[in-house]
């Protein structure tokens, strides 16, 4: 049973029993944690000793189910990837999986690197990344925009009633005008 898991997935649920036999002598949970190399609070802990009471008290019971996936973006490589991202905000996840893949030989899509991004709080706003501004040379050297003429404004917009000359169907007429 225990020999389709890696070394290190044993290793650990024989340090997990250790802790849960320590601890019912005595021993405090915050230094077992830190001496272990656990984080378990009181609620997970509660969870791996009744994990432990109905496995028949073996630390076989406590072996972590989620073994075969290995883990493409590891700890060095995400540490990496936020230093990068920290170092040049306007990158992009597609343009960083191309730099995960030189650097580290590890294929990453960008759906999952932008995931890795968001949970750090370094993710971009949603949408295409902003235009970069002009500079000045680009503004002298690029060709002026046509002006657009007005001339033939009044055939989209009609003039307004101030402007009739009164002769339009229905035109009005200012109250002063108007007999009173």
């Amino acid at each position: 049973m225990t020999h389709d898991y890696p070394a290190a997935v044993l290793e650990k649920a024989q340090r997990l029993e250790q802790l849960l036999l320590r601890l019912a002598s005595g021993e405090s949970l915050d230094e077992l944690n830190e001496e272990l190399g656990f984080g378990l609070d009181r609620r997970e802990l509660a969870r791996q000793q009744a994990k432990y009471e109905a496995g028949g008290h073996t630390w076989e019971a406590l072996i972590d189910g989620r073994h075969g996936h290995p883990h493409k973006a590891h700890s060095a490589l995400r540490e990496w990837l936020y230093a990068r991202k920290k170092e040049d905000e306007n990158l992009r996840a597609p343009q960083l999986a191309v730099e995960v893949e030189e650097k580290f030989g590890v294929k990453l899509n960008a759906g999952h690197i932008n995931y890795l991004l968001r949970k750090r709080g370094l993710s971009a706003s949603p949408g295409r990344p902003p235009k970069k501004p002009r500079s000045d040379e680009d503004a002298t050297t690029a060709p002026a925009a046509p002006s657009e003429s007005n001339d033939n404004a009044g055939i989209f917009f009609p003039r307004s009633s101030k402007d009739r000359d009164g002769g339009g169907r229905g035109g009005r007429r200012d109250r002063a005008d108007s007999p009173g």
